[in-house]
């Protein structure tokens, strides 16, 4: 990863004027889901001060099962969203033009877990299986990839799996209500193995490993903000601060995983857990300095429009203009 770390003179060089005169530009920014590990580069960026000496007053709210991101932009309650390339290119195919100006995740964690005892070794185990989906624009990687593998989806005959709504969680294996379920590498596999069931009991499929892998935690704007040179500027001093962010995670676990604790409103979350979450997502981030990788974005597009034939396909064809640009990780970064 490329170091972005600046000295707070550069920082001030770069903000606009906004620390000469001790002004900060407020911004909104609505995470996906809620306050949690897989968002540490965000908080620590806040909580660090990274923001506020790019001259920058972020508020970042959580998200939730009956919140999207997609829509709170598109009806002015956020100035950025962090969310996945699938669900940010449905949104732009149906009118809200959305826009990827950075991309911390340089990796996917979605994945799919069977339990061997029900008969799973491979995909050409699934059909008559029930599998745990999740919705919202997370379904977009999964009905591609049964597509390319024939499978049909409504559960009509045995040819086909019987796909029910999942919630964000992995009761529905441990409770032997679905053979198969989504999880994150980073999140819900824990949750299994932390029920009991071990490693080897189970099958996992990587949604990148089986070809179908989708760019995850993307930062987006509405792409004719873009168009405004001061909200620009806010928005190159936002990935700055906010990748120094990440950097200082994934280099202080510990750190981070207690910041996000400080930032969990709900009480949720734990130590313990939050921690590993931070580690797991370090691994999806990698070398990345928040530039996208166009064969990445490529990549997804062809997925998605690997399930065009699906009951609701994410995008029926290639996006068009500016679905995602350099332009802010390149005055950020460089």
């Amino acid at each position: 990863m490329k170091t972005v770390f600046a000295s707070l003179a550069a920082l001030g060089m770069t903000a606009g004027g906004a620390l000469a005169d001790g002004h900060l530009d407020s911004l909104t920014m609505q995470l996906k889901w809620v306050t949690q590990g897989q968002f540490a580069g965000y908080f620590v960026a806040k909580d660090k001060g990274f923001y506020e000496a790019e001259g920058l007053d972020v508020t970042i709210n959580p998200g939730g099962p009956d919140i999207a991101p997609e829509q709170v932009i598109a009806g002015g309650g956020a100035d950025v969203i962090t969310t996945w390339l699938p669900a940010a290119l449905a949104a732009r195919e149906r009118g809200v033009p959305l826009t990827n100006i950075a991309q911390p995740f340089k990796a996917g964690g979605l994945q799919v877990n069977c339990l061997k005892e029900n008969g799973v070794e491979t995909p050409a185990d699934f059909p008559g299986k029930t599998m745990g989906v999740w919705f919202f624009g997370n379904e977009y990687p999964f009905y591609a990839w049964m597509a390319s593998l024939g499978i049909e989806t409504d559960g009509a005959d045995d040819n086909g799996v019987t796909v029910i709504k999942q919630a964000f969680s992995a009761e529905p294996l441990i409770q032997g209500e679905a053979d198969c379920i989504s999880t994150m590498t980073y999140n819900e596999y824990r949750q299994i193995l932390q029920a009991g069931i071990g490693e080897e009991e189970l099958v996992t499929f990587n949604f990148l490993e089986e070809g179908f892998g989708v760019l995850e935690d993307g930062i987006y704007v509405m792409e004719d903000r873009l168009a405004d040179p001061e909200f620009k500027d806010q928005m190159v001093r936002f990935v700055r601060a906010t990748m120094q962010g990440w950097q200082y995670a994934v280099a202080n676990p510990e750190e981070a995983a207690q910041i996000v604790l400080d930032n969990d409103e709900s009480g949720a979350q734990t130590l313990d857990h939050q921690l590993y979450m931070v580690g797991e997502v370090a691994k999806l981030i990698g070398d990345s300095d928040g530039t996208l990788d166009p064969a990445d974005f490529d990549q997804t597009v062809a997925t998605l429009l690997g399930a065009v034939s699906a009951e609701n396909p994410a995008i029926t064809k290639a996006p068009e203009g500016m679905a995602w640009t350099h332009d802010v990780t390149d005055a950020a970064l460089n």
